[in-house]
């Protein structure tokens, strides 16, 4: 966190009940800042159908806005979630692609929503995610890589807008997972040895398919053995597997991977086999590209299709003014169309924006 970028700003920071977001307070704690907190409530339709850890969350973001002296508010973002995010990802499960709903919801709740609501009273708004930035000769912001590879979180925020990430902040994108443990723990924080949340942003512990399953119910159809036509089963709904999935599958003489969703007539298909060829995918086609900061002219990348540490070395062949193929110089298990394809240069450093895959 560079002392000039925060020099005379107002700044609103996004306080989880998590370890990271508290350490973000105590960055600012230790430069005599006490910045504005703001824990950004979602919570399900009918709480009591569902079980949330958002009421132990509050405690602890309270707990740690208390200790170092900084003002909590509490902002409702629920109805904007679930018109918003929700819905973004039950079109695209429904229509058989894979979305990504924690990318959609840094966009349009985080940076979206409450800014509408309380961010716009800021200059900066912090989070806690492992992301950096840095500033270019031209004075244009960019959002680069964390040091930690595995924590690294820039991929789920490959779709803000360029406004949203001239305003954001983040404080602890130059840490070590291990190093914002110590101090956690070195500070005597209430959620020091926390584990990190899994799953969907906001779902708590809530299960991705009973969200679904909520929303769209079951539509019940065959799965195919794509090589031979064999029929060896029937799935519950297409919106409930994803390209390369093998786990959770269910079905005899296994394993199987999802390697091919047929909408219109609603059947699966799966090959047979530990390392199946038709699992891969070298070249695929992205569209509707979104560049972070700027458009350039890049042909050489690097590239993720999932939050994973590993960045694929490609090429890209530009079809359109926000569309191109990948060339990849590997062959890529799982690719999915809707999975969002996010673009770094190079060295993976910057991150240049994301753009959903089609086929």
């Amino acid at each position: 966190m560079n002392i000039a970028e925060i020099e005379n700003k107002k700044i609103a920071v996004l306080l989880s009940g998590g370890v990271d977001s508290s350490v973000v307070v105590y960055e600012f704690a230790k430069l005599g800042l006490h910045p504005d907190c703001f824990y950004i409530k979602i919570g399900p339709e009918e709480e009591e159908e569902w079980d949330c850890s958002s009421e132990e969350d509050l405690e602890m973001a309270t707990a740690v806005a208390h200790k170092y002296g900084c003002k909590l508010e509490v902002i409702d973002c629920h109805r904007e979630y679930w018109d918003q995010v929700t819905k973004y990802t039950m079109d695209k499960v429904r229509a058989g692609l894979t979305p990504n709903p924690d990318v959609m919801c840094n966009r349009l709740i985080k940076f979206g929503a409450f800014d509408e609501k309380r961010g716009h009273d800021y200059d900066l708004i912090a989070t806690g995610h492992y992301a950096q930035t840095e500033i270019d000769a031209e004075g244009r912001k960019w959002l680069v890589t964390s040091p930690d590879p595995v924590k690294d979180q820039t991929d789920f925020l490959a779709q803000i807008a360029d406004w949203q990430l001239r305003k954001a902040l983040f404080p602890i994108g130059h840490y070590m997972k291990d190093e914002v443990r110590i101090i956690a723990e070195q500070e005597h924080l209430v959620n020091a040895k926390r584990k990190d949340s899994q799953g969907i942003c906001f779902l708590g512990k809530i299960n991705y398919n009973d969200y679904i399953r909520r929303y769209l119910g079951e539509q019940p159809g065959d799965v195919i053995e794509l090589e031979t036509g064999k029929r060896i089963g029937e799935h519950k709904g297409l919106w409930f597997h994803t390209i390369g999935q093998r786990k959770g599958m269910g079905f005899g003489g296994g394993p199987w991977f999802v390697v091919k969703k047929d909408v219109a007539q609603n059947i699966l298909y799966v090959s047979h086999g530990y390392d199946p060829e038709t699992a891969y995918k070298q070249d695929f086609a992205v569209h509707d590209f979104h560049w972070l900061t700027t458009q350039v002219s890049v042909v050489d990348v690097t590239f993720k299709i999932r939050h994973t540490p590993e960045y694929h070395p490609a090429t890209l062949e530009w079809t359109g003014e926000h569309a191109f193929t990948v060339h990849s110089k590997e062959k890529i298990h799982g690719v999915a169309p809707g999975q969002f394809c996010v673009i770094y240069d190079e060295n993976h450093h910057r991150c240049l924006g994301s753009g959903e895959i089609t086929v």
